[in-house]
């Protein structure tokens, strides 16, 4: 392939050894020897020494680059013959001569064959060289003759002229830059053709030595990059070539300027050096095309063998998913309409596959192709070749064979639905006829006729050879198939038996009566009649009369009326069997529209959201459907992989049973919740489904799954199961009334209706926008709709109302567990979900803060919402009447819970701290209905409490309930001691103030003496019901109780708020309302002004009860002793708690702590507020004014 390196070394004689004219240039151009080209008549090169005045000042090493290199010029042959030396001295002297012949005596590098002289011209210069030349001839020591020459045509004897140049006598016409230009030039380019093929060796070399990749992509890559770097070799020899034949055409054009001129010796030399090169040049690059060509195939083949072993990877993978879910489809299906569908998918997937079989036997030619072109790696491709065959051949035959099988099970299907449907309306026959028909002889002839006209189509529709069947269907009776034919043949057996009790029992009716029938008058109670139900069974029984799903022995005939005595049994028990008939008839509906709808959704997974990750399919799909799967499909596939792996599954379990199917639904209540955040997703499905509608890729899936409907309709199933499953529900129960699991299927109803609900009601909370915070914070969504809203401000002692009070505000409220959110509703354009309402968050209220009156303005669709001491009311209209008793319950369930868990809050604390032990006293108890108690208990031991014995006559003595409060930090500080001892003297105080025949109420509230903050120690409301105790307190182990007859609802912070502005001071007067049967009207006095209902001030001469002994000693010098159950009165108000009281009793003054006292229970219109402090460390007993329907008895809010 290469220009070999020997070859290179004879044309540029060992070039690496010799000097080169570019190296000696300078030298060269003085001229002081030279080469004409000309040659002696035996060839030998003649080198001319012309005429140089300085020869004797050349250095010796110039002199002899100059002659070495001259020498190494002529070819080997022309060398061998030794050169010829023309030393032209005319001009100079002896003693030049001799110099110049002992230099080249002693220089000259190769053969000398004759050294001709011309010597100096003048006359004594000729005679003397003459002389001397003869005496001193030994002393040059040359082995070659030297001769003298006088004249150049004594030169012209020894070598012919045309040998000479023109300054010797000679017709060369040399020019000595021309002839260094060549050289220089030849040398260049042989140096150049030498580098070239250095190169293209090595690169030869490389390209041998390289191993093929194992893949595609690096196979491309070295492909290109060899290709490339042919390329590069491939311009280094244009540009040889192109230089060469420059150097060719300097050579050659004195011929072309003269045709005549003869070239001499060294340009003939040159010029076939020029010629040897270029030729070998042209071998080289053959050469090198060819390796080239065959290393450029046999990587293309390698390239062809990689993308074809990529491709059949992947048609290999593609014939494998091919195979598992043509193998995943059942062969058999569970009904006719199941066997259609798995049909219609695996004509589905046989379209799949026939791309696929396709691909394959495409590629299996193209391997075919490959082998026929001579392919390297023809063992390998040809086995990938056959297996490919014959997988597709396996596949399609299985696709026969599997498409065979289920036509045979479409058949058999659809001869068992038959035979079912048959029995089925016959059953349905039997149930249908009217009772009246068979009152008389015709009618019971015309209904055996009618029985015997429907058997006679017993032979187009029944199952008649059972081993026929199993004979003929064997390739496809699975356990679940023959247990499938067995019943409905079973079926058969059992309607054909009712068919034949009914015919008998109408042929006895229609016979015609022969012996005489003894007259009888009609009574009506000898009518056969079922013993009196309860009101359930009645209304069972009256249900199914009006279905007339009764038998034909339910009729009253005299004359046969002691033989079918019994027949009350049988009329049950065929009734029952139509009741079961229908609701088989339902489960059967569930579980083909369930298996249906499993089936739609794999089919919109495997269609369009697989679809969606397919690089085939990459092309059409368009932008705004990148990454975008989870956002148009949502949780579908969860929501398949329950009904799939679960529901589905376990509502088969109830086939036989379907009136117990609603445990299924119960149990699985939690899991049906997952609907819910699909339906919290639509919106944004429809949107981006709107945007891509159009696009190919949804046409092609569409296309390929046979769908006559889009995806959006796909899509909206999810949302059109959930709803349906409650309209099956209501047709169990239709049906199952009286049965066992009915109260199951209500209460499942009653459950998807609720998720339902909180589907609707979480379409509208996700409409909601600029509300800062996270909605989830909220606790559960209770209820939301859209109302009319005027608002109240109180600034001081003024209540400023909206100036637009007369037109309401439209707000759609949301009642969460923890706030109530109002919002105005912005109707939105646009198309499905966009056009949708969305919610513009404008205010919101705590729920711990919040109260509510039931009744406003006398209008019975309004009511208040307010809070911080009705500081800010909002006056709520409701479209209707139910809707506002809706909310009014709700909002009502949400502070009792409050109270609730306050109430349970505040007994396992006070469990904590007063449990009594058998050998200690129960510790002290803080009742101060104050924030701040100062005059708390000491350690020390408590004194025991008297007994209270209440009265058996109260109506709440039965009620008792245990009520205690902790000892607040604030009170352990102040180092004050009160006991509870004498608070049985409250006993006859209480008679007195209380007249007969009403029920005190009395609101408190306890607090924590913990962190505001922490969630573990928040104050919370308690129900305490009374006794006539005050306090309801009693001896040890027994429970102090207050009944609350009517109570305001309040949140658990209001109060305090109401406190901080002036309620301490009155927070402890407390009136006894008057006890009513129901709640007061609009008109009624006791509704005030929201104005009047602050709490009352202070005065002095406001009378007290004491509810805790105070000792003096253990306090300051002007403290005074007080005793539990003693009345005070008040004289002046000072700080941090303390009055300044005069005790009645004793008529001595002193302080006491405000905590320790309590307002005397008189005779008032007033009704008592509830609420916590949330956070506080004692609670706040406040007055209210305010008693219309805002009042609600705590016995409807009792645990």
């Amino acid at each position: 392939m290469m220009l070999s390196l020997s070859d290179l070394d004879d044309i540029m004689q060992q070039e690496s050894d010799r000097l080169f004219a570019v190296d000696i240039d300078p030298d060269l151009r003085k001229r002081f020897a030279f080469l004409s080209g000309g040659r002696a008549e035996n060839g030998s090169p003649i080198i001319v020494f012309p005429e140089f005045p300085a020869f004797g000042e050349l250095q010796e090493e110039e002199f002899h680059n100059v002659l070495t290199y001259l020498t190494s010029v002529p070819s080997v042959t022309a060398s061998g013959v030794g050169f010829i030396l023309v030393i032209d001295r005319r001009q100079d002297r002896w003693t030049a001569v001799k110099g110049t012949l002992l230099r080249i005596a002693g220089s000259f590098p190769v053969n000398l064959q004759l050294v001709l002289v011309l010597r100096p011209s003048t006359l004594f210069q000729r005679t003397l060289s003459d002389i001397f030349f003869k005496f001193n001839r030994d002393e040059f020591k040359m082995k070659v003759p030297v001769v003298m020459l006088s004249s150049v045509t004594e030169l012209h004897a020894y070598i012919d002229r045309t040998q000479l140049p023109q300054e010797l006598g000679g017709t060369q016409d040399y020019c000595h830059d021309t002839w260094i230009s060549h050289r220089t030039a030849i040398e260049a380019f042989a140096l150049m053709v030498k580098t070239t093929a250095q190169t293209l060796q090595s690169f030869g070399t490389e390209l041998a030595e390289t191993e093929l990749p194992n893949d595609a992509q690096a196979t491309s890559n070295l492909l290109a990059t060899h290709t490339e770097k042919k390329g590069q070799m491939k311009e280094d020899l244009c540009v040889a070539l192109g230089q060469g034949g420059r150097l060719l055409e300097s050579i050659n054009e004195p011929l072309q300027r003269e045709p005549d001129y003869t070239m001499n010796q060294d340009e003939l030399e040159n010029l076939a050096t020029v010629q040897r090169l270029l030729g070998q040049l042209d071998e080289t690059e053959t050469a090198f095309d060819d390796f080239w060509e065959r290393h450029q195939t046999k990587l293309e083949q390698c390239l062809q063998l990689r993308h074809f072993e990529y491709y059949f990877r992947e048609v290999r993978a593609q014939l494998d998913v091919v195979s598992e879910r043509v193998e995943a489809i059942s062969e058999v299906g569970i009904s006719p309409a199941h066997a259609e569908h798995i049909l219609r998918e695996l004509n589905s997937q046989e379209e799949k596959a026939c791309d696929v079989l396709d691909w394959a036997l495409s590629l299996a030619a193209e391997g075919d192709g490959l082998i026929e072109s001579a392919h390297y790696a023809e063992d390998s491709i040809l086995p990938k070749c056959s297996e490919l065959r014959a997988v597709c051949d396996e596949v399609t035959s299985f696709l026969k064979t599997k498409k065979v099988l289920l036509l045979r099970a479409m058949e058999l299907h659809h001869c068992l639905e038959k035979a079912s449907r048959w029995c089925e309306e016959g059953i349905y026959l039997l149930a249908s006829q009217p009772v009246d028909r068979c009152q008389s002889q015709d009618g019971a002839e015309a209904a055996l006729q009618e029985l015997e006209k429907y058997l006679d189509t017993a032979a187009q529709h029944q199952i008649t050879d059972l081993n026929g069947i199993w004979r003929d269907y064997d390739s496809i009776l699975n356990p679940e198939l023959r247990e499938q034919v067995e019943k409905v043949f079973q079926k058969q057996v059992s309607m054909q038996e009712m068919f034949e009790k009914r015919r008998v029992s109408l042929k006895k009716l229609a016979a015609k009566q022969t012996r005489p029938v003894q007259p009888v008058a009609p009574r009506p109670e000898a009518i056969i009649k079922f013993p009196m139900s309860p009101p359930t069974h009645r209304s069972q029984e009256t249900r199914n009369a009006e279905d007339n799903i009764l038998n034909v022995e339910n009729c009253r005939i005299v004359e046969v009326q002691v033989q079918n005595g019994g027949s009350r049994h049988g009329s049950l028990s065929e009734e029952e069997e139509n009741l079961a008939v229908l609701r088989r008839h339902v489960m059967n509906e569930l579980l083909e529209t369930e298996r249906v709808y499993v089936e739609e959704l794999l089919c919109v997974l495997q269609g369009y959201a697989a679809e969606m990750d397919n690089p085939a399919m990459a092309h059409l799909l368009p932008s705004a459907l990148l990454n975008r799967k989870d956002v148009l499909f949502g949780n579908m596939p969860e929501i398949y992989q329950f009904h799939k792996r679960t529901f589905l599954r376990e509502l088969e379990t109830y086939t036989d049973v379907p009136e117990l199917v609603g445990r299924c639904f119960l149990e699985r209540m939690g899991d049906l919740q997952i609907y819910e955040k699909y339906c919290q997703n639509k919106p944004r499905s429809e949107s981006l489904w709107r945007q891509c509608s159009d696009c190919a890729f949804f046409q092609e899936c569409q296309r390929k799954l046979e769908h006559k409907l889009g995806l959006d309709s796909y899509l909206l199933k999810p949302v059109q199961r959930i709803t349906k499953y409650q309209l099956i529900l209501k047709e169990l129960l239709k049906y199952s009334k009286g049965c066992e699991g009915s109260e199951d299927l209500q209460e499942a109803l009653s459950s998807i209706l609720g998720i339902l609900k909180a589907v609707n009601d979480s379409m509208h909370l996700i409409a909601i926008t600029g509300y800062e915070g996270s909605l989830t914070e909220l606790g559960r969504l209770l209820m939301q709709g859209s109302f009319s809203v005027w608002t109240e401000h109180k600034k001081g002692h003024a209540k400023v109302k909206d100036l637009a009070r007369f037109k309401p505000m439209q707000r759609h409220l949301f009642l969460h567990e923890k706030a109530l959110l109002f919002c105005k509703r912005r109707e939105e354009n646009g198309e499905g979900y966009e056009k949708a309402p969305s919610y513009s968050f404008k205010h919101s209220l705590n729920m711990s803060a919040v109260g509510i009156t039931e009744s406003a303005k006398g209008d019975n669709k309004k009511f208040e919402i307010w809070c911080n001491s009705r500081e800010e009311v909002f006056i709520v209209q409701a479209a209707t009447p139910e809707i506002k008793t809706s909310w009014l319950n709700e909002i009502r369930k949400v502070l009792t819970g409050q109270l609730k868990a306050c109430r349970e809050s505040s007994q396992k604390k006070a469990s904590d701290t007063m449990s009594p032990s058998p050998t200690s006293n129960s510790p002290p108890i803080c009742l101060s209905p104050f924030r701040n108690c100062q005059k708390s208990v000491k350690k020390g031991e408590e004194k025991k409490t008297d007994a209270v014995n209440s009265d058996p006559n109260s109506p709440s003595s039965h009620k008792e309930e245990t009520v205690t409060s902790p000892t607040t930090d604030r009170a352990s500080v102040a180092k004050k001691r009160f006991t509870l001892q004498g608070f049985s003297n409250l006993k006859s105080q209480k008679e007195f103030l209380q007249p007969a025949g009403k029920s005190l109420t009395l609101p408190m509230v306890f607090s924590q003496p913990g962190s505001p903050l922490s969630p573990d120690h928040k104050a919370k409301c308690h129900e305490i019901k009374s006794d006539p105790t005050p306090f309801g307190c009693k001896e040890p182990g027994q429970t102090p109780h207050i009944t609350l007859s009517r109570a305001k609802w309040l949140s658990t912070s209001s109060l305090l708020q109401a406190k901080r502005r002036g309620w301490n001071k009155a927070s402890f007067s407390m009136d006894v309302p008057e006890v009513h049967d129901g709640y007061s009207s609009a008109e009624d006095p006791m509704n005030s002004d929201p104005e009047d209902e602050g709490g009352r001030k202070l005065a002095v001469g406001d009378r007290f009860t004491v509810v805790a002994d105070y000792e003096k000693e253990k306090g300051g010098p002007q403290d005074l002793s007080v005793k539990s159950g003693d009345m005070v009165q008040l004289i002046k108000e000072g700080d941090d708690g303390q009055w300044f009281v005069r005790n009645l009793g004793s008529n001595k003054d002193g302080w006491v702590a405000a905590a320790n006292l309590l307002t005397l229970i008189t005779e008032s219109k007033s009704s008592q507020s509830l609420c916590s402090s949330e956070g506080s460390v004692t609670g706040n007993l406040s007055t209210s004014s305010s008693c219309s329907e805002t009042y609600t008895s705590f016995s409807d809010i009792k645990p």
